[in-house]
């Protein structure tokens, strides 16, 4: 045993303060990256302030993880004794799972019923433990090495290693450039257009000094200008996506915007849809191009952009149905065609079917762009009021339940990722609520039913 200097520990004691392997404290001392002492006729001593202080400011297992991770897929494989003779700590056995201990983390191992090996590593960031199930992995040498890039990856962003320190205006850029405009068929219409007006609040900051608290102010500063809550909580959200994609690409370290909460939008949800009454005084007022547009917006639940995009070899009328390829999830789905919407696309294909697009405008033979003031000036000459294209989309889902039709089936036909969605779409039914709570002021009737007396049965019975 070393001799005892005072103020001064021992190798020893050194691995058990910072949760190593004493080779580990042997591997830094030739690294020269630990203060120690080398004290003539005692040998190697730390001094514990020092050790303690060092170890807050630097990651000592992240200096261990990048000198001993694989150079590659064979190298550990050849190695694997003596990586262990280095590095492995202990190994245990309890209910049937074989654990291997290092100083980042565990590999741990079951046999199946099959006697097929199953692999997992677990290890701690921040206090938390992470367990992974390895798929695919198949031997211990292997999972070894998941362990340890695992644990790099997680260090990277616990102890705020980064590529480099960016703005948010420069972040934004590479988000609009490299993620949006290759992942988002719509980022025209959504994220190009948020990133503009949180540019000029959050440009100047490095991602590293944008709190939770800078966010919440930019929250009330854009309720103060009288914008609604939701187009709130569409920057807000885009805000959130941009710091995710920071730090999938080592630019961020945390994201400030998941402490931030969205705005309720219940008070947001609309309720319009277009009565049957509504529907014959638009139609009779509307040109005859909007007049289709229209039926296949109530019909067919589609939104204005697919209608838009709608070509003839999208429609199929053989199998009666219409195939949306580009939809807003990104996602192909079918619309079945019924009879009233068959007989309108069948009068439009004998009309103009030479055209690629189902609907072109006439003057120019270009799909229609947009018809908002046309569709504005029907809904007046018809006296309708605060009714968007949109609202469309709204009746067509609530004419769907009204007559008992499944809520999956729904989501289906709407195109919707999730079912909630779904149900945000549907309209109250007030006037439905309104006939059954009204059915409670109606007296309800006797039965008209006259007793006969059974002459011949009572004789029998006597």
């Amino acid at each position: 045993m070393g001799c005892i200097v005072q103020g001064y520990i021992t190798v020893a004691q050194a691995a058990e303060i910072l949760h190593v392997h004493p080779v580990s404290i042997y591997k830094l001392i030739q690294a020269d990256k630990i203060p120690y002492y080398r004290i003539p006729g005692v040998g190697i001593r730390f001094k514990k302030e020092e050790l303690e202080q060092w170890s807050k400011t630097y990651s000592h297992k992240n200096l261990l993880t990048s000198e001993i991770l694989p150079k590659s897929d064979s190298s550990l494989d050849i190695s694997l004794g003596k990586f262990n003779k280095v590095w492995l700590m202990r190994r245990s056995e309890s209910m049937g799972i074989t654990r291997w201990s290092y100083p980042v983390g565990s590999v741990l191992m079951r046999k199946t019923q099959r006697k097929e090996e199953r692999y997992s590593i677990q290890y701690q960031v921040n206090g938390q433990r992470v367990r992974k199930v390895l798929k695919g992995v198949r031997s211990r040498a292997e999972g070894v090495k998941v362990l340890f890039t695992e644990v790099a990856d997680a260090q990277r962003g616990e102890y705020n290693f980064q590529k480099k320190k960016i703005t948010f205006a420069e972040m934004a850029d590479l988000y609009l450039e490299k993620y949006s405009k290759v992942n988002k068929k719509s980022w025209k219409t959504s994220d190009w257009v948020y990133l503009r007006r949180l540019k000029p609040y959050f440009g100047k900051y490095l991602l590293s000094k944008i709190c939770p608290e800078i966010v919440e102010e930019y929250k009330s500063e854009r309720l103060s200008t009288g914008i609604k809550k939701c187009s709130v909580n569409r920057e807000v959200s885009c805000l959130r996506k941009v710091f995710n994609v920071g730090i999938a690409w080592g630019y961020a370290s945390s994201n400030p915007v998941r402490k931030v909460k969205l705005y309720s939008e219940k008070e947001n949800i609309r309720e319009r849809i277009l009565m049957e009454d509504e529907e014959e005084r638009l139609l009779d007022v509307s040109p005859p191009h909007l007049k289709s547009i229209i039926m296949v917006g109530l019909y067919s639940g589609m939104r204005k952009g697919e209608i838009f995009r709608l070509k003839w070899v999208n429609v199929d009328f053989d199998m009666r149905q219409i195939n949306i390829k580009e939809s807003k999830s990104s996602k192909e789905r079918k619309i079945p065609i019924n009879s009233v919407l068959f007989s309108l696309l069948y009068a439009l294909k004998s009309q103009n079917g030479q055209s690629e697009y189902v609907f072109t405008n006439s003057v120019t033979g270009m799909p229609y762009r947009d018809f908002k003031r046309s569709f504005g000036k029907a809904c007046e000459n018809a006296g309708i009021e605060n009714l968007r294209f949109h609202d469309l989309r709204y009746s067509f889902a609530t004419r769907l339940v009204r007559r008992g039709v499944d809520l999956v089936i729904i989501k289906e036909l709407m195109g919707h990722a999730s079912i909630v969605t779904t149900q945000r779409y549907l309209h109250s039914q007030a006037d439905v609520k309104f006939q059954a709570v009204e059915a409670l002021t109606l007296k309800p009737q006797k039965p008209d039913v006259k007793w006969q007396t059974n002459d011949k049965y009572c004789q029998d019975m006597l």
